[in-house]
């Protein structure tokens, strides 16, 4: 944080390397605040009910910027995260039953697989580098899945090939914050581009081939089920097109997100040895290899309030971002037409009237809270109302799963003394990769 607002000469370059690492003291005390830089209005809502407004009750007034769209479309298409309005609409009530827990329960062994595909990367290592094995690991997970693929060199590139968008052309930029549609600056999106037209292919070839070769009923994972939605007015089913893209946005959603959770609860749990013991007592109590079903997992309350607390302290999105269509009142402030509209979880899961103590890692805080991005106001780790994450059962039950098999195993510290800092781009990622230390229970 800052004393004070920072100079447009000192914003720009922090904007740039880190969409954390601009906000003043008193960004975590206001409810609302309005400020205009260099011709871009900009209103931070930190008030619930002003964030409730504009996400969900007048949120037909608001379409996400353009700068989110030139990022996100190369990844997803017309898939759920960008579609609007009655499309949305469609693309949500067809696919909710996919992911309903009774849905989850069937992908509960690809999560164990890619568990033991992480334990046997780290066996007899002295050091690992947990940032990119949870990545290879959430990776597996949602390959498995999502597409039941075996490892294989196509799967490797698959996942070499969003790495690279995630770590390169994917990382936003100055000229998205200031491009006034998807094509400005078309000099700069060449990257991106061919990333889509590589990425697409990819993803189109996979489906067809298991539209060439159908499998048996009694082996289901996430493809099957897009291939088996049908719109109960219309009796339609998916096209590929819409098949492509669901199935591309659930790939990167269920991978980038769930790696970075993983990641910052096993760092926290480094800064906190007596949570991580009595994380370790709870799991030897009820053995991961005994989880059949979700409901298995409320056998590890400790492991689920250690995961809402990250999500807390690290939310995978650290902002959500909307344009005004035309004028409207948030909170009191009045809105204009191309203001944008920021509701920052970095911000309010630390803002000072919310939270007791609110940098600090309490656990405790969720305990009996079984939906607290309901329940628990300020707390948006998964947004809100509506369109909250669909698959927010997914990544909580995959992290709950491959964490427990890690920590039933390794008490686990981390090597050396040097910070881990928080960057904020597409998610909050570490400024860099420590390297940590595995040791037998």
């Amino acid at each position: 944080m800052h004393a004070a607002d920072l100079p447009t000469w000192r914003l720009l370059p922090a904007v740039a390397r880190s969409s954390l690492s601009f906000w003043p003291e008193r960004a975590f005390d206001f409810l609302i605040n309005k400020q205009t830089t260099l011709g871009i209005t900009s209103i931070v809502v930190n008030d619930p009910e002003g964030v409730r407004h504009f996400l969900v009750g007048n949120a037909a007034n608001y379409r996400r910027p353009s700068s989110v769209r030139r990022v996100t479309i190369p990844l997803g298409g017309s898939g759920l995260f960008l579609a609007e309005g009655a499309e949305w609409r469609r693309q949500r009530k067809l696919l909710a039953p996919s992911f309903a827990p009774s849905s989850i329960n069937v992908l509960v062994p690809h999560f164990h697989e890619a568990a033991r595909h992480l334990l046997h990367d780290v066996e007899g290592k002295s050091g690992v580098n947990l940032s990119r094995a949870f990545q290879d690991t959430a990776l597996e997970a949602v390959l498995c899945a999502l597409f039941s693929m075996p490892e294989s060199k196509s799967r490797e590139e698959l996942s070499a090939l969003v790495r690279g968008y995630v770590e390169g052309a994917g990382r936003p930029g100055l000229l998205d914050g200031f491009a006034s549609s998807e094509d400005s600056f078309g000099f700069a999106l060449g990257k991106r581009r061919r990333f889509q037209t590589k990425w697409f292919g990819a993803i189109a070839a996979i489906i067809a081939q298991r539209k060439a070769a159908p499998r048996s009923p009694d082996h289901r994972d996430l493809l099957d089920l897009l291939l088996q939605l049908k719109d109960v007015d219309t009796g339609e089913m998916l096209s590929d097109d819409e098949i492509r893209d669901q199935s591309a946005t659930m790939f990167f959603a269920g991978s980038e997100t769930t790696a970075r959770l993983m990641f910052w609860a096993v760092h926290l749990l480094t800064l906190d040895r007596e949570e991580q013991h009595r994380l370790s007592s709870e799991i030897t109590a009820f053995p991961p290899d005994d989880v059949r079903r979700l409901e298995d997992l409320a056998n590890w309350p400790r492991l689920r309030n250690v995961l809402l607390e990250t999500l807390r302290l690290y939310p995978p999105v650290p902002h959500i971002i909307r344009q005004a269509n035309g004028p409207d009142t948030i909170s009191g402030m009045s809105v204009a037409a191309n203001d944008q509209i920021w509701a920052s979880a970095w911000i309010m899961h630390r803002h000072r009237k919310f939270w007791q103590n609110p940098t600090a890692f309490m656990p405790d805080r969720f305990a009996g809270k079984s939906a607290p991005w309901v329940q628990t106001s300020g707390y948006i780790p998964f947004g809100i109302g509506p369109r909250i994450c669909i698959g927010l059962h997914f990544a909580l039950s995959e992290a709950q799963i491959v964490l427990a098999h890690l920590l039933a195993r390794y008490r686990i510290t981390v090597v050396g003394t040097r910070p881990v800092m928080p960057v904020g781009r597409v998610t909050i990622e570490p400024d860099y990769e420590p390297m940590f230390r595995l040791e037998r229970i």
